[in-house]
């Protein structure tokens, strides 16, 4: 229906909808392993019904005004996506997270498509604060977050149990002053 280009590359930012759960699911199959390594997203969704079951709590959600997930094209193919997680308008806060599969990583596509969701959620819908929350270990995670101009502010230790290890959280986030301050030494 429409799609958001993200540079000269062919790289696309899109809704990623119920509609497109064989191809979510042929996505997670190439990634899984590599995706689920500090989160479970994507974990349950095992076969079309399940991809679409995901794709569709995220469009519920999406219809909420509680949350959003977008996904990554390159060349046509469907590699990642972002999301807003905890979507809270009246209170002008929100998260945001990604992922993608191993041979999407190493184009910036998360941090172009990230770009466009803090437009999105700052300049559109008035957000205050937007946090972005990730595994400690997580490295290209947390570079992303700097990249995006954000701050570290706080470490929950050994906050998060998965996959067998208790990790310790890195809450990020940039306020909107921030944000566009940002935004107006890059124009």
């Amino acid at each position: 229906m429409y799609a958001t280009s993200l540079g000269d590359d062919g790289a696309e930012l899109r809704p990623l909808e119920p509609w497109r759960a064989e191809e979510f699911l042929a996505h997670l199959d190439r990634g899984r392993e590599f995706i689920t390594r500090f989160i479970p997203f994507g974990a349950q969704a095992t076969d079309v019904p399940s991809a679409r079951a995901l794709l569709q709590r995220y469009a519920d959600m999406r219809a909420a005004d509680t949350g959003a997930l977008h996904g990554l094209w390159r060349d046509g193919t469907l590699v990642g996506g972002v999301l807003f997680l905890n979507f809270d308008a009246e209170k002008g806060n929100c998260e945001v997270g990604c992922w993608l599969e191993p041979d999407a990583t190493g184009h910036g596509l998360v941090t172009r498509a990230m770009r466009v969701l803090l437009d999105h959620a700052v300049l559109e819908r008035g957000m205050h604060r937007v946090e972005w929350v990730a595994a400690a270990g997580n490295e290209p995670s947390l570079r992303v977050a700097r990249r995006l101009g954000m701050r570290r502010d706080a470490v929950l230790r050994e906050a998060h149990p998965y996959g067998g290890t208790r990790h310790d959280v890195e809450v990020w986030s940039i306020l909107a002053s921030e944000w566009r301050e940002a935004r107006a030494r890059a124009a």
